[in-house]
């Protein structure tokens, strides 16, 4: 065989004995993979199982302690993304680079405009762009603003990007987090064209559906180390969830009927206009009954954060009335603290920029809102040893891990900072709690224990209001389902009639038949 044989026969990236520190927390583990050219390769793990680590790695946001990288058969040294580019390997983050105020174009061609003219740059990048939109199916207005454009377009923008730089490699992290069905539908048939054509895409996710409905191969990671790496076809999504936690996972909710009982929230033309005078929640009105779970299904952007933040205290509304218990309350947005006294819970969406403080201790983010309570608050000083001995209690209750209340919330994978808002708003029992996206960047292990926890509540008599655009996530848990799209509740349906197609149809703005207006 000849050395072009050989070479040609190499994989598109081969990585061996990867290892990586970050202080005392060993996140990559003697770590070697191989992907093969021309195929759709998922890594799928728990969180801090090392999965985003590796691929950072091989971007070169950070660099490996000891190890090898191999692109087409060759040894390379990636230092920084730069590195990466130049050896055609791309990547799409959870959370776009782009510039909204840029056109598609000036987005695409930023950092490679090639010389000082930019005319000629953006001509080349013109042309090049009516290339790749046809040769991968990514039409989108290269003359658009980008934040103007929907998440789906943003995406291809992300991805014509990396193709415009000559990506033969594009790694995507958790791309259909704020994606409709139809638009995931649509992503799956331009990553599996990319990979007709001799691209090669390595996904990270953590929704196995995805992963069996898309990959060729999948690589399973648990704390730190490669554990299996097989064909997606003889797998299957319980077997991936097992060698990812190292036990059986419950794939389903188990929960019977919902028994409804009387009315604890109630919302009545609700309206909300944004500090830049857009009306984000328009004459929005709804119920949610004790012991019953009502779902918010939308896409990211249609006004469910600002119908939590207004239900929370957190911010005011401009019309309308919201009523706990039969009690009116304010909805002038003065805070939170009137909202708790009468039995709600919050668990926002952000749990970074709302939901904890990263810099303190777990036991100090775990009293937020809280922390002026008598049990806590002291004539001078916080009541450290009542703090300690209730977080230390909620940790155990709700596995976070490693149960260190002293430990920085920072250093808590994002399961188990979670697992610390969830505990502290649902160790007070209210009657009413809002969860906004509860299992976002959760791993499947957690996941299956948040979902326990919430129909626990529900049966026991809670009422609670979900929004999650995870629509597996909202099909499975509510008792009833209303969609939101552009500020306004556009239909209701009930679980058992709902479906993903007719769901998504009514996140993008269209009827559908059997839907309550």
């Amino acid at each position: 065989m000849s050395a072009g044989a050989e070479v040609a026969e190499a994989p598109a990236l081969a990585l061996t004995g990867i290892d990586k520190w970050f202080g005392p927390v060993h996140a990559n583990r003697a770590v070697s993979l191989s992907v093969p050219r021309g195929t759709i390769h998922g890594i799928v793990g728990e969180n801090g199982a090392g999965k985003s680590t590796l691929m950072s790695i091989v971007y070169g946001y950070y660099q490996a302690d000891a190890g090898r990288i191999e692109v087409d058969g060759t040894g390379v040294a990636i230092k920084s993304p730069q590195d990466a580019i130049k050896r055609g390997i791309g990547m799409v983050h959870q959370h776009f680079k782009l510039v909204d105020t840029f056109t598609v174009l000036e987005n695409v061609v930023l950092g490679v405009e090639g010389g000082p003219l930019l005319g000629p740059s953006l001509a080349r990048a013109r042309s090049e762009l009516g290339r790749l939109e046809q040769d991968y199916s990514l039409e989108v207005d290269v003359d658009a603003i980008v934040g103007n454009l929907p998440v789906g377009l943003q995406q291809r923008v992300e991805i014509l990007k990396a193709l415009y730089r000559g990506a033969d490699i594009l790694i995507l992290d958790e791309p259909t987090g704020v994606l409709t069905p139809q638009e995931v539908e649509h992503l799956f048939r331009i990553l599996r064209s990319l990979r007709d054509q001799g691209k090669t895409v390595i996904l990270i996710t953590h929704k196995l559906r995805e992963i069996m409905a898309l990959t060729d191969n999948v690589s399973v990671m648990r704390q730190g180390s490669l554990v299996a790496d097989v064909r997606t076809s003889e797998t299957s999504r319980e077997q991936l969830a097992e060698m990812m936690v190292g036990r059986s996972v419950l794939l389903r909710v188990d929960k019977q009927p919902a028994q409804p009982g009387p009315i604890f929230l109630e919302v009545d033309e609700l309206r909300v206009v944004d500090g830049l005078g857009i009306e984000r929640v328009r004459g929005v009105s709804f119920n949610v009954r004790a012991g019953e779970i009502v779902g918010i299904a939308g896409v990211a952007g249609n006004g469910q954060s600002e119908l939590l933040e207004t239900l929370s205290g957190i911010r005011s509304a401009t019309a309308g009335q919201v009523r706990i218990k039969g009690k009116v309350v304010s909805t002038a947005g003065e805070d939170g603290r009137q909202m708790r006294r009468l039995g709600l819970g919050h668990v926002p969406e952000d749990r970074h920029r709302m939901g904890l403080v990263v810099a303190f201790e777990a036991c100090e983010s775990a009293i937020l809102g809280f922390h002026d309570t008598h049990r806590y608050n002291g004539p001078v000083l916080l009541k450290r040893p009542e703090i300690v001995a209730d977080v230390d209690r909620q940790m155990h209750d709700f596995d976070v891990r490693p149960a260190d209340s002293h430990l920085a919330t920072a250093n808590f994978s994002g399961g188990n900072q979670q697992k610390i808002v969830l505990a502290r708003e649902m160790d007070r029992s209210p009657d009413v709690l809002l969860v906004g996206q509860p299992t976002r960047g959760v791993d499947i292990g957690a996941i299956e224990f948040i979902h326990k926890r919430l129909i626990a509540m529900r049966d026991a008599g809670k009422a609670i209001l979900l929004v999650s655009v995870e629509l597996d996530e909202i099909m499975s848990l509510a008792d009833r389902i209303l969609v939101m799209f552009n500020g306004a509740i556009v239909g209701e349906v009930a679980p058992a009639a709902a479906s993903e197609q007719a769901l998504g149809l009514m996140m993008a703005g269209e009827r559908v038949a059997g839907s309550a207006p």
